[in-house]
């Protein structure tokens, strides 16, 4: 999914204080972001925020439906490029067709992942299917560490098998947890998995204490590590936790995203859909694709024009960093 904001957030981003108390978990609000047109469709973002800006490689959440697509038009988005990073599509219901210039086509189907690697360059779209009435799932991004930003595009789709654990259901789309791994590269260790919670159940899972965790809860009232979190929060957890304790506080199942990943401790620069390592790396990037470049390829059998690129700022990329903890 592309950034379709008018006036992307300049960015730049760096690991959090790792003086931070482990056990204490933030809750991230989220943003509501139109992504365009006079009966847009609207996407809730929690990362990026200034109260987090990276969790692991985790850059871009953003969250969105139960869409009617009849209202609202569904998902159409234009070939749009990407930088530096994997785009990590997850859905709960509705279809998606997926193309880019790698040459993949492919359907974006609930309980089933789609990982795109942009690397070096990739431009691809994203349209909701005709048979599609309801549009729901989830839009994540991960930046690629510096060793492997400009590495080959890439397309990945993986099915996984739900795993039960107390009271959940367990899918893990990527990395490792309940015993189950996903067999999909990642360039860092990460963690994502999607949890059914049975009404008024606990789990407890075992989990790496090197990552730090956020959990996007979907439906339900969560408790995680004695914080509630309602339906679009996100909570955080730092790292030193071997074990994570999930409560659904509702009568009715929940529905949350896990994700986890060692802290990311390089600092990088993220403007509309790029990731670099400096203001000059948007600039050069922009200016590939407003030229038609090679770098990006072309989607081919899309019926329409590619997206644009916003226009830059006016200044350098500002930094941001995770807040300190007290």
């Amino acid at each position: 999914m592309s950034n379709a904001e008018a006036d992307p957030a300049e960015l730049r981003c760096a690991a959090a204080d790792r003086a931070e108390a482990a056990s204490q978990v933030d809750v991230v609000s989220a943003r509501d972001v139109p992504l365009g047109g006079p009966r847009a469709m609207t996407v809730r973002r929690t990362l990026p925020q200034r109260a987090r800006t990276l969790i692991g490689a985790w850059c871009f959440v953003d969250h969105y439906g139960p869409d009617d697509v009849a209202e609202t038009g569904g998902m159409v988005v234009a070939p749009h490029p990407h930088t530096g990073l994997q785009t990590v599509s997850w859905l709960f219901s509705g279809e998606i067709e997926h193309r880019d210039s790698l040459g993949s086509h492919a359907f974006v189907r609930p309980g089933e992942l789609n990982l795109m690697t942009g690397g070096y360059g990739i431009s691809h779209s994203e349209v909701s299917t005709a048979d599609t009435t309801i549009l729901h799932g989830v839009q994540l991004w991960v930046a690629l560490p510096e060793e492997h930003r400009n590495t080959s595009r890439d397309f990945q789709h993986y099915v996984p098998s739900p795993v039960r654990e107390g009271g959940a259901d367990v899918r893990v789309f990527l990395g490792s947890l309940v015993g189950d791994t996903s067999p999909v590269r990642t360039f860092t260790p990460l963690l994502g998995a999607e949890l059914a919670l049975d009404p008024g159940s606990t789990t407890t899972l075992p989990v790496q204490a090197g990552f730090e965790y956020g959990l996007l809860v979907d439906q339900g009232d969560i408790r995680m590590a004695g914080t509630l979190l309602r339906p679009s929060e996100l909570g955080y957890l730092g790292t030193g936790n071997d074990t994570l304790t999930l409560t659904n506080e509702s009568g009715t199942p929940a529905r949350a995203v896990l994700l986890g990943g060692v802290p990311f401790e390089e600092e990088i620069v993220m403007w509309w859909n790029f990731i670099g390592r400096s203001h000059a790396d948007i600039v050069e990037a922009r200016h590939a694709w407003e030229n038609a470049s090679d770098r990006f390829g072309s989607v081919d059998d899309y019926d329409g024009d590619r997206l644009p690129a916003p226009a830059l700022p006016n200044a350098t990329l500002a930094p941001r960093k995770n807040p300190t903890r007290h």
